[in-house]
């Protein structure tokens, strides 16, 4: 058995653009420029760069919400483009994702209860009260109370609310979580709540994060490992404190040089 839960090679993908004056030319953008990413059995491998590096594109190509022009990703030694449908559907169960707009990302016309529970219903696991007990424990495990169940998202805060988004996405007991900038619509105060709610998670339920994020600084409280992205590929990446300690390519340092007050903490 590979150490790596889920490990991808030679992603490759390219959208058209529209160009000129009325949009008649026609410009392809490499948004994955042969990529080869991986990530170990419960620990938490960051993607960092600008908007637009691809670190996006890159999550949902993995978790096959995207087709891929080339290249294979494997999860528990699968490939992923193989397997049928109903394959597929089985194997999304153990790969959930947290969204970074936790206000965009709720339906809100669904009271929190009948939010979480809808993977079970889906998947079709347990019965109503089975069902309901598990979302009752979901929710106290993430900070929330079985009260919460009857309530509409907009009841809540945007930390609450990224709560709900986190026990929606681990309601299912999946092995592999991508989190794709969960906290950069919170507040600071709020992300590290979240950021510590993530890691407490990881431990009680052997979760792997892959973990994307244009923050170094948020990233170091997080990441086991960190790959950084620019321009659709991955020019670096190592062990999060070896990559803070002695960045090797320019892009990286740049990155990290722009962390308020990193100059100030190193002297």
């Amino acid at each position: 058995m590979s150490e790596f839960i889920l490990s991808a090679t030679g992603l490759t993908k390219t959208y058209k653009q529209r160009s000129g004056r009325f949009g008649f030319s026609t410009t392809l953008v490499k948004a994955l420029d042969n990529v080869d990413i991986a990530l170990k059995s419960g620990t938490t491998l960051a993607v960092v760069g600008e908007s637009g590096s691809g670190k996006s594109t890159l999550a949902r190509c993995l978790l096959q919400l995207q087709p891929l022009d080339a290249g294979k990703v494997l999860f528990d030694g699968r490939d992923l483009a193989s397997l049928d449908r109903e394959a597929l559907r089985a194997a999304r169960r153990d790969l959930q994702m947290v969204f970074q707009d936790p206000f965009a990302s709720l339906n809100p016309r669904m009271r929190v209860g009948e939010i979480v529970v809808e993977g079970l219903v889906i998947h079709q696991l347990g019965d109503a009260e089975q069902r309901r007990a598990k979302v009752v424990s979901m929710l106290e495990r993430v900070g929330l109370s079985a009260a919460d169940m009857k309530k509409y998202p907009h009841e809540f805060s945007g930390g609450q609310r990224q709560r709900i988004g986190i026990a929606r996405a681990l309601i299912l007991d999946p092995k592999v979580v991508v989190c794709d900038e969960p906290v950069s619509a919170l507040d600071v105060s709020i992300q590290a709540q979240i950021l510590l709610l993530l890691k407490e998670l990881q431990r009680e339920m052997g979760l792997s994060y892959l973990f994307i994020s244009h923050d170094l600084r948020v990233v170091r409280h997080i990441a086991d490992e960190v790959a950084v992205m620019h321009r659709g590929r991955v020019v670096e990446q190592g062990q999060v404190e070896a990559l803070y300690a002695n960045p090797r390519e320019e892009y990286t340092q740049n990155l990290l040089n722009s962390i308020p007050g990193r100059h100030r903490q190193a002297a």
